[in-house]
């Protein structure tokens, strides 16, 4: 099925909505734009970007999402034509914590973008700002968000079976063998049923459903050793 936000305007013209993943000033006053689009990343060019009165700067600021034009010469370096802010996740801002994390994402996505281009990426980080923007639980949006990556890159976590190749059991506890990249039996683990759970609804939900779920920072926080794995 054709997404409905994307279209050739004409030959060679491609609109879509976009990430910022990073920015690199180019000359004088231009910029070079890595950009986390519903087709998977592109590069572009933003001629005038950096000059005071530019018409595309205003669509091109870190922790929002924009709809932009994008002409696709010879090179694999396109030419930003047009871009319009559609959401600024500005409260990210606010909270140097937020920030970080916000920023790490970005890295993240670009890096995996280079290895496996995959278009989920760009809901998943879209969801992710959203999530830092409303404040939500910050022990959750970073499983949720590195869970969710990790999937979309080809390494989901493992919540069938435990280290052994037997099913895991709503009765017993784990801990998480990052080598194994599986739980491991273990009566002091820290990972029981409802942990297991929120795991599993965690790859199947949007982020704002999950916070909804009584007790998700302190799930989510127990969860927290998944990571160690896919960081």
């Amino acid at each position: 099925m054709k997404r409905p936000w994307r279209y050739l305007i004409v030959p060679n013209d491609l609109r879509t909505q976009a990430i910022v993943l990073r920015r690199t000033n180019y000359g004088e006053t231009d910029r070079i734009l890595n950009l986390l689009t519903p087709e998977g990343k592109i590069s572009a060019l933003a001629k005038g970007a950096r000059k005071e009165k530019s018409r595309l700067a205003g669509g091109i600021e870190l922790f929002s999402v924009a709809d932009i034009v994008v002409h696709q010469g010879r090179s694999n370096l396109g030419t930003l034509t047009s871009a319009k802010m559609l959401h600024f996740y500005g409260n990210i801002l606010t909270d140097l914590t937020r920030l970080e994390l916000a920023s790490d994402f970005l890295r993240k996505a670009e890096k995996l973008s280079e290895q496996i281009d995959n278009p989920h990426y760009f809901q998943i980080i879209q969801r992710a700002l959203d999530g830092l923007h409303r404040g939500l639980p910050l022990a959750l949006v970073r499983i949720w968000t590195t869970l969710n990556l990790a999937q979309a890159s080809g390494e989901e976590i493992n919540l069938l079976t435990n280290t052994d190749g037997a099913d895991l059991l709503p009765d017993l506890f784990y801990f998480w063998d990052g080598m194994e990249k599986a739980l491991r039996p273990d009566p002091r683990g820290t990972i029981g049923a409802n942990e297991i759970k929120i795991a599993r609804l965690i790859l199947q939900k949007p982020l704002v459903s999950i916070a909804t779920i009584s007790q998700i920072d302190e799930l989510a926080m127990r969860l927290s050793a998944l990571m160690s794995t896919y960081n």
